[in-house]
């Protein structure tokens, strides 16, 4: 039985790992301290449920419990546990905390799957270390490289290649951390980023397809002057460029209703940031995401054009570095009939909607059925310090993900009709 006081104590405890506390929200970044103290309070807690845990070359960590046949693929499910600076306990958490629930929830009602069961905890499912997002999965699905290794770096200039290796990990052997077969499903549980299910007061939603995101870093070669002794005629002002460019993607996204495109500047970095010199150098962070590959491609095409125009009109240098461009994903029109059937089984109701933010399933999609699960945050708030899901929310759809996985573990047809994926 799924256990309040148990999960309770979970999200209490993934708190304490954080470099922030309170009002300054949570804050886990991949594998930092506080990312590396929370993942061995998962493997604790994978390892007293009964879980044969192992990890891989890039830190991802699998628990697996045997089913009676061995042999047959294997039925995942979890989530993250790295946050954003200052964001909340439920991103990821809520995933990969019901997961581990849900076996220890199976091991005393004594049921034994037919297909192993695997939780996974993902590695760096954020990108606001690396800049790029879901790295666990990308490696576990052969999709990161290790040229990607010594080029994606954090703020302080640091490889993600030598911070796998300051924490134990094998990056010259990233290529055996590839999952070896393809599991029979993957299910994963989060909160929905976003407003619908508040709104529409309903208490689960089913994923229909998710968006990725293509992110780059464009930088601006402006000339810094004395602000005072150049005239307005003869400045070649990044920042004045950089201005351009946010208002011409926010333009650009904002005519792209169907399907929609969200674009945006999070990074923005102004040289020298003196008050009386006019800015040279300038970067800017850019992430732009839809649920149709073709219409972010739209964005993305009109975005550097008009960051060529903006330029040339203004005399300014300017390099763009592309640094991930990922495939939105649609779920299998089965898997969604087969989950909402899950909640009309247990009495829960249910809708069906896309999700905006990208998810480690995503890169699971080409290779299993995927099947993915929402939950309201208040007010639709995330990756903020007042991110916030209901306990009962959260032990809600728990109880779906024990109910689908029960059903998915079993060998037996009448269990999973998704004969499609076989």
């Amino acid at each position: 039985m799924i256990s309040r006081e148990r999960m309770s104590r979970d999200f209490a405890e993934m708190a304490k790992c954080s470099d922030t506390q309170g009002e300054q929200g949570i804050t886990r970044l991949a594998f930092s301290d506080s990312d590396w103290q929370g993942r061995a309070y998962i493997i604790s807690q994978m390892k007293e449920a009964g879980l044969m845990v192992r990890e891989d070359a890039f830190g991802n960590v699998i628990g697996r419990l045997e089913g009676k046949q061995k042999d047959l693929p294997p039925v995942l499910f979890g989530s993250h546990g790295d946050s954003v600076p200052s964001g909340g306990n439920y991103d990821g958490a809520v995933g990969i905390l019901a997961a581990v629930e849900v076996i220890r929830s199976l091991k005393e009602e004594g049921f034994v799957p037919e297909h192993p069961l695997e939780v996974v905890l993902f590695m760096c499912e954020e990108s606001s270390r690396f800049g790029a997002a879901t790295l666990g999965s990308r490696a576990m699905r052969g999709k990161l490289t290790k040229e990607d290794l010594q080029r994606l770096q954090d703020g302080q200039g640091k490889a993600l290649y030598d911070v796998l290796r300051e924490r134990g990990l094998q990056p010259d052997k990233l290529d055996t951390a590839i999952y070896p077969q393809p599991p029979k499903a993957f299910f994963e549980v989060h909160i929905e980023q976003g407003k619908v299910l508040e709104h529409a007061q309903i208490p689960l939603g089913v994923v229909t397809g998710i968006a990725a995101p293509t992110r780059m870093r464009v930088y601006l070669h402006g000339k810094a002057d004395h602000s005072g002794a150049t005239p307005m005629n003869l400045r070649h002002d990044g920042l004045c460029a950089a201005a351009e460019i946010v208002l011409k993607l926010e333009e650009l996204a904002a005519v792209r209703c169907e399907p929609p495109v969200v674009g945006t500047v999070g990074i923005l970095k102004v040289q020298p940031g003196v008050m009386n010199v006019i800015p040279g150098e300038c970067e800017l962070g850019v992430d732009i995401r839809s649920i149709s590959a073709t219409a972010k491609d739209a964005v993305e095409a009109g975005l550097r054009q008009a960051i060529g125009e903006i330029c040339q009109r203004r005399d300014i240098a300017y390099d763009i570095k592309e640094v991930s461009k990922e495939e939105p994903v649609a779920m299998r029109p089965a898997m969604v009939k087969f989950l909402e059937g899950i909640c009309q089984e247990q009495g829960q109701k249910s809708m069906a909607l896309p999700s905006g933010a990208g998810h480690d399933g995503m890169h699971w999609a080409d290779f299993a059925p995927v099947g993915m699960l929402f939950i309201p945050c208040r007010e639709g708030i995330s990756h903020n310090p007042a991110e916030y899901a209901s306990l009962e929310d959260i032990l809600n759809v728990t109880g779906i993900l024990e109910a689908a996985v029960k059903a998915a573990s079993q060998a037996d047809r009448s269990f999973w009709p998704l004969a499609d994926f076989e």
